[in-house]
């Protein structure tokens, strides 16, 4: 019998990929598993860690802007080198492999920012720390992407897109709960003093390290990459002509100027869907502690918690009991995500992607909406299975609105990428696909730029009406896709 981890090798010069089976294409994503498992844990808890280390609420969403920086710069960059890379891991292997070794070194170092900064503040140290995760993460995202189209054929698109969402968030609800358990079933402490982060968090860390590079090293060795000039993929663009730095940004100008038409009309989609994602990922945690478990806004501020000197007791066991019910709901939203992408090509199959889309994002901004409505601050005893927990009455009552923002992250995930594919040159797949990330991390930056001002100026440092403008504008991005020109599965020719 064939092994179905090896994918069969094809006659040269074939321009036709061969169907694959289900678990030939489970392996070319799995290591997306491991490497949004060391995400989700980002999500969760970098918020945590910085506002441990001294960072206010303001500040929060700059501290997060490296993460779509670190996208802008790092994927086109990767996209474009990995179109014009082979040798004998592959043409995308490489860089998943790099970017998984990397993550895993940051994953490693920030959680213990207050023990190795030496010779400047933790705060800062920290920040280089989820600088390097976030350049590591994108070094590993765009490859997959790309690897996906490269060995995907044309009618398993939208199952290929919808299982790497299935893995993507699989490993987001381990990597979010992982802080959680643990706290609840292994005992380790949750709470932090002032400048210290909470020992669950450090070891959920070391975990997320060691599942991402597991998951990585398992695609690169059991996905064999197709040759350049088979099965419809070109041959490598001649590298000896070197050019120079200005020739090289002519060139890439270039093809942002001559990118196609369902690029540049999903780029409105965009910019609302991840302006929407980047606020809740910096503020959920306040957002919910403020308005769930009834902290002050005056605690999350590094110059009150200065003038106090010690952070009560039931003040620092509420943020770490919220900081907790973060991962628990992040894990509600990837586990709903997870769920939907199994269906969710079948219905695109039937109503169309970009009906499919729309709804999907209708869904989650419905669902941040919604968590204005959750306000009930009577305790209730929860049965998790695992463990059992007290906390608000509107804590449980969160996992509706995540629902809706599990079917939106779905959808986000997936159909974006599906729509796009089928307009893309084959001979710059990657390059395209790195350029695409602009209109994920121009937004974030945005976001990231204004929401802590907002929050200050706007909302008085309340964090729950900046998680109901996240739900605005994830409405707003599923009105914008009816903008959308879906081209066909034809491939542009660009000269």
């Amino acid at each position: 019998m064939s092994n179905p981890s090896d994918i069969s090798k094809p006659a040269k010069n074939s321009q036709q990929k061969p169907r694959l089976s289900f678990w030939q294409i489970w392996n070319v994503s799995f290591g997306f598993l491991g490497v949004q498992f060391g995400f989700a844990l980002q999500n969760a808890n970098a918020s945590r860690i910085l506002s441990d280390l001294g960072a206010d609420l303001h500040s929060l969403s700059l501290f997060w802007l490296v993460a779509p920086i670190m996208g802008l710069i790092i994927q086109p960059i990767v996209g474009a080198a990995s179109d014009k890379t082979w040798n004998r891991l592959g043409r995308r292997n490489p860089y998943i492999l790099a970017g998984g070794i990397a993550a895993a070194i940051g994953m490693l170092l920030m959680p213990n920012s207050a023990t190795l900064a030496s010779f400047i503040t933790p705060l800062f140290f920290g920040a280089m720390m989820l600088a390097l995760m976030d350049a590591s993460f994108n070094l590993a995202f765009q490859p997959f992407r790309a690897l996906v189209s490269d060995m995907v054929p044309s009618e398993q698109r939208n199952v290929g897109y919808s299982i790497q969402s299935f893995l993507i968030n699989i490993g987001a609800v381990f990597g979010s709960i992982l802080p959680f358990v643990l706290t609840n079933v292994i005992g380790l402490e949750n709470t932090a003093s002032t400048g210290q982060v909470a020992p669950s968090v450090i070891w959920a860390f070391y975990i997320g390290a060691t599942v991402m590079l597991g998951s990585v090293l398992w695609t690169v060795l059991r996905t064999k990459e197709y040759t350049p000039g088979t099965n419809g993929l070109s041959e490598l663009e001649d590298n000896k002509v070197e050019q120079s730095l200005s020739e090289k940004l002519v060139e890439f100008f270039s093809l942002v100027k001559t990118m196609p038409k369902t690029m540049k009309q999903l780029a409105l989609v965009q910019f609302f869907s991840w302006f929407a994602l980047f606020i809740m990922w910096v503020y959920t945690m306040p957002a919910i502690a403020q308005h769930i478990w009834g902290i002050d806004a005056k605690w999350f501020d590094p110059t009150y918690l200065e003038s106090v000197g010690t952070i009560p007791a039931h003040i620092a066991q509420a943020k770490g009991t919220a900081g907790d019910w973060v991962g628990i709901i992040f894990a509600a939203y990837s586990l709903f995500a997870a769920i939907a992408s199994i269906f969710m090509a079948k219905v695109a199959n039937k109503i169309g992607r970009k009906l499919t889309y729309s709804l999907s994002l209708l869904a989650g901004g419905i669902g941040y909406l919604s968590i204005m409505l959750v306000h009930n601050p009577e305790l209730t005893l929860v049965n998790l299975g695992i463990t059992q927990i007290s906390v608000p009455q509107g804590a449980v009552s969160l996992f509706l609105p995540m629902i809706g923002v599990g079917i939106a992250w779905a959808a986000i995930l997936a159909m974006p990428y599906a729509i796009l594919a089928g307009s893309l040159p084959v001979k710059q797949t990657g390059v395209y696909m790195g350029i695409f990330n602009f209109t994920i991390a121009a937004p974030q930056i945005v976001s990231g730029i204004f929401a802590g001002w907002i929050l200050t100026a706007v909302f008085d440092n309340q964090a729950i009406y900046i998680i109901m403008l996240a739900g605005i504008s994830m409405l707003l991005g599923a009105i914008s896709v009816y903008f959308v020109k879906e081209d066909a599965e034809q491939a542009i020719v660009t000269e």
